[in-house]
This record gives C-alpha cells, structure tokens and sequence, in this order.
C-alpha cells in the first residue's frame, strides 16, 4: 500500500502544487461564502 501511495505521489508530481493552489481556493470559498451573510 505505500509503494502505490509513492508510485501515484510520483505520478502526480507535476501538477501537485496546482492541486493545493485549487484546494485552497476552494476552502477560501467555502470560508467567504458561510461569512458572508454575517457581513451584509
């Protein structure tokens, strides 16, 4: 099982850094939009 979790981590090594880019943004979303209707 950690020789395939290593094998697609080395698959997936090109685009890892636009993987955690997407997922933060998609966090920073989820974040703005539960506060925004306290801002209004």
């Amino acid at each position: 099982m950690f020789h395939d979790f290593r094998a697609a981590l080395r698959r997936s090594a090109p685009t890892l850094a636009e993987d955690v880019a997407g997922a933060f943004a998609i966090v920073v979303l989820l974040v703005v939009g539960l506060y925004l209707p306290n801002l209004i």
